[in-house]
């Protein structure tokens, strides 16, 4: 999250957070959307990303990244999930800043399995520690979370998923905020699938406003499986507060033989949401 007035920790906007919850926050559905599922890693396997997001409003520019994100299946329908970011707050008037950006961590935990008329249901609690430096616009300087709840449904070669939670910021400036979100996904082939979302942050801190996001992207495979990917997406509100966000990275898996569906059905990236996605 972006602290814009240098002289006291009463930020206008909370960009580089946000990213983290669009991002956001995601190990399977949320990268490279803001919206994210709750299916967690398979038991004894791994994922790890390196990335870079954008978000834009009038006025400046935040990035998050060089970025990089692991996750653990630390237990059966539980991962655990860690972002270490550097990130970059670059205003239309004033001095650009770069360096270490807050780290994320988080608990991804299902405890409704998917059946044939059932949706399979979890949350995903993220936890962002104040590492970057709130005086130069990297950071919001102090600890706060997000706790959602998502649902998540296939249908051959569809997947949706969505749900939302609020974000809680105890800060000087800031507000604490809700969030929701819903995505529709379709496997193209082997290779490719795409997705698009309907993502909603309300008002992040004293300055902003609540927005309504539409985002396009996807999954690329390089080997025709969930092992090496790329990932992307790009959107812009339709309502509210002008904002623009971006993701590119770069996804590998690894671990024991695993049962679950291909992570192009909705298991990739880890969702987090900028708005700070988890909020602007």
């Amino acid at each position: 999250m972006i602290n814009r007035n240098r002289e006291r920790p009463t930020p206008a906007y909370v960009p580089l957070a946000w990213l983290t919850l669009l991002l956001a926050s995601s190990a399977f559905a949320g990268p490279p959307f803001q919206t994210d599922d709750p299916e967690p890693i398979e038991y004894k396997n791994y994922e790890f990303y390196t990335f870079a997001a954008m978000a834009r409003i009038p006025g400046e520019t935040d990035i998050q990244g060089p970025a990089v994100e692991f996750n653990w299946g630390a237990l059966p329908n539980t991962h655990l999930h860690v972002i270490v970011p550097t990130g970059a707050y670059l205003p239309q008037e004033g001095a650009h800043t770069f360096g270490p950006a807050d780290i994320e961590l988080g608990v991804k935990y299902r405890f409704i399995q998917e059946s044939k008329k059932m949706p399979q249901i979890g949350t995903f609690t993220m936890f962002e520690i104040p590492t970057g430096n709130a005086a130069r616009g990297l950071g919001v300087g102090t600890t706060w979370y997000k706790i959602p709840l998502w649902a998540q449904k296939s249908f051959g070669a569809w997947t949706t998923y969505g749900g939302g939670g609020e974000a809680i910021i105890p800060a000087a400036g800031y507000r604490n905020y809700p969030f929701a979100g819903w995505l529709l996904q379709r496997e193209l082939n082997k290779k490719l699938s795409l997705a698009t979302e309907v993502f909603y942050h309300g008002q992040a801190t004293d300055d902003s406003r609540h927005a309504t996001m539409i985002d396009v992207g996807g999954y690329y495979k390089f080997h025709g499986d969930d092992s090496f990917q790329l990932l992307f997406s790009y959107g812009h509100s339709i309502s509210g507060q002008a904002e623009q966000y971006a993701y590119l990275g770069f996804y590998w898996t690894w671990g024991e033989k695993r049962t679950d569906r291909d992570k192009s059905q909705g298991e990739v990236a880890g969702g987090r949401a900028l708005v700070p996605t988890g909020a602007f």
